[in-house]
């Protein structure tokens, strides 16, 4: 019988499960504070028409729903102070997306239900949130999920109204990747950086005063502990807004002169203010830093069977039903001959969880007993059941394998081009449509 009592590995092991894509820097979870929520509006404020955009009206209720949504996602207090104080920009963002919504829909581009099915699920995904948490987080706080729902049904349209603007012209010739191909060799071991940006557009130059205030809120918060991608995902106007402002490895000479000064400057973690670029403001994060071209890692992939407890573990006094969970997996342990044997154990374990948390950059694995007793692993072989306070894991080494984690592909320059051409695209028309639109902002 298993002894439940292996005190060095229950002190070092907290962790009840691998995390997944351990590679990347993880996120902090975007689920909504449970603040108090405002004395409730009354109707006919709600009711009241702040704009009108070609026709169809933004009402009051349309800005306190994205602006209770923001709030409440940052953990700032969602009080009428500051549900006022969010109210311009809000107004002014609602006005945009309307104006995108109509254009996506003169022009019949579709988006399906399932589409924002997809999108809601990216977002738990990204902010390590349990697979259907956010809608009911939603409605805990008193948010219609609608509110988030009609954003990225917007947001969806948007890049395929944009990618049909642009039709085959937007795909990079073989020339312009090759030369791509020969920069990236030639920058090989200068800086690079992993930057993620939230993009607020200045339209009228007597408003930016205004504009640049709301932005200083919203830097505010990032530095109180507001998620960056939540931020980037209710406010950027930015492409990037759809993958929570992330647009990957860049270079000083890739970015805006004024964002690279600060760029280069930065800890990673840190959170620039607000940025005066063409066309409005930008903030940014720092994620990580590297040389081009050269960043070496070992990459695992692995298999991993829980079970877990009903309580937390005495070691000195387990239950029954620890015991008997116990004994499973060392049955595991002991017959698992491949990963996917450790798949289908896990299968029988009546949880929610993937036996499989994708690629692990091993130098990044935490806490370090875990790194060391990953590496110790052989393929094909399990692992001795590895006990925590809340249950007992087997795990099982897939492959190993040692990556250029910079090397860039043909495929990366192709994506880089798009999404450059895509995002001035994305500023052009949008332009065009607020010269265009009849808008009528009321107070």
């Amino acid at each position: 019988m298993l002894r439940l009592s292996p005190p060095a590995l229950l002190a070092a092991l907290t962790l009840a499960a691998l995390p997944a894509a351990a590679q990347r820097p993880q996120r902090p979870p975007a689920e909504p504070a449970a603040a108090a929520a405002p004395a409730p509006a009354q109707p006919a404020d709600l009711n009241r028409i702040v704009a009108v955009v070609n026709g169809e009206v933004v009402s009051r209720a349309d800005v306190v729903g994205r602006a209770r949504l923001f709030a409440l996602n940052a953990g700032i207090p969602v009080d009428q102070e500051t549900l006022n104080r969010l109210s311009a920009q809000v107004t002014r963002l609602l006005v945009d997306e309307k104006l995108r919504l109509q254009e996506v829909q003169r022009r019949r581009i579709p988006v399906a239900d399932a589409d924002v099915a997809d999108a809601v699920g990216e977002l738990e995904r990204r902010n390590n949130l349990p697979a259907g948490s956010l809608r009911q987080s939603l409605v805990q706080v008193g948010v219609q999920p609608r509110v988030l729902y009609d954003q990225l049904r917007t947001q969806i349209g948007w890049s395929r109204l944009l990618r049909q603007q642009l039709g085959p012209s937007a795909l990079p010739s073989d020339e312009e990747v090759a030369d791509g191909l020969r920069l990236a060799k030639a920058r090989t071991g200068q800086p690079e950086y992993l930057v993620g940006e939230i993009f607020i557009p200045v339209d009228d130059p007597s408003a930016e005063r205004e504009v640049q205030r709301f932005v200083d809120e919203v830097v505010s918060q990032l530095r109180k502990g507001t998620p960056f991608p939540i931020a980037a995902t209710q406010f950027s106007q930015a492409q990037s807004a759809l993958q929570g402002g992330d647009i990957g490895w860049v270079k000083a000479d890739d970015m805006e002169p004024a964002v690279a000064s600060i760029v280069t400057r930065m800890p990673p973690g840190a959170v620039s203010n607000a940025i005066k670029v063409p066309g409005g403001f930008q903030i940014v994060t720092l994620r990580q830093k590297r040389e081009a071209g050269r960043d070496f890692a070992t990459i695992v992939n692995m298999r991993q069977a829980y079970f877990p407890f009903d309580g937390q573990l005495d070691p000195t006094n387990p239950t029954q039903q620890q015991r008997d969970q116990a004994e499973r997996a060392q049955r595991v342990s002991a017959s698992a001959r491949s990963c996917a044997d450790i798949e289908a154990a896990a299968k029988t374990t009546g949880i929610d969880r993937s036996p499989d948390p994708g690629p692990i950059r091993l130098e990044t694995l935490n806490p370090p007993p875990l790194r060391q007793l990953v590496s110790g692993l052989v393929p094909g072989k399990a692992s001795q059941p590895i006990l925590t306070p809340d249950g007992v894991m087997v795990m099982m080494l897939c492959s190993k394998e040692q990556r250029n984690l910079a090397e860039v592909t043909a495929d990366d320059i192709k994506n880089q081009i798009l999404r450059d051409r895509v995002e001035a695209a994305s500023r052009q028309v949008q332009r065009d449509l607020r010269r265009r639109g009849q808008i009528d902002l009321r107070s």
